[in-house]
């Protein structure tokens, strides 16, 4: 025996599938926008923290007292500086990379000598934004890894030291360059 309502019945469920999928298409097409936008905010803080690394280098060299390596052994020499008596700080904390959620950097060793003059993200992946950076961050152009944003001071930021009193001078005389020892 058949039921009057059957043939509706088939109408509301398909009707009730149909729904469904649009639900699901908008979800997942919602979600995937979230992670788009939240990537995008996790590189503008990884170029955030990125300046301030770089600033931080630059102020541990340009604080440099004559004999003392330009560049630091750590990180941690710019959160205290152990060249000075007293607490001298240039970076506030060593950050959390934004991109991979770890406190860890990657770190460029200083060319010559020995210490760090700059810092790069560990995180795989292709950043998002490839173009229109601020004028700090114009090398980034066209980079295809987070790991080519590396994070170090332009050597014109630098001031230079006194000559004589660079590592590498001879008798007084020659210039004192960039972020070297």
């Amino acid at each position: 025996m058949r039921h009057p309502h059957s043939r509706e019945d088939g109408f509301t469920y398909l009707g009730a599938l149909i729904l469904v999928a649009i639900i699901s298409v908008t979800a997942t097409a919602t979600l995937k926008l979230g992670a788009a936008m939240q990537r995008r905010a996790a590189e503008e803080q990884l170029l955030a923290i990125g300046g301030e690394f770089r600033d931080a280098f630059v102020s541990y060299a340009n604080a440099t007292p004559p004999g003392q390596p330009r560049t630091p052994q750590s990180l941690e020499d710019l959160l205290k500086d152990p060249r000075f008596p007293v607490v001298r700080r240039h970076l506030r904390r060593v950050y959390v990379d934004p991109i991979s959620g770890k406190p860890e950097w990657g770190t460029i060793p200083a060319q010559p000598g020995p210490g760090i003059m700059g810092v790069y993200s560990l995180a795989d992946g292709t950043p998002i934004k490839v173009g229109q950076f601020e004028m700090r961050f114009q090398e980034f152009e066209g980079k295809t890894s987070y790991q080519d944003w590396v994070f170090m001071p332009p050597p014109e930021t630098i001031v230079p030291m006194p000559a004589g009193k660079a590592a590498g001078a001879v008798n007084g005389t020659g210039p004192a360059i960039g972020l070297t020892n």
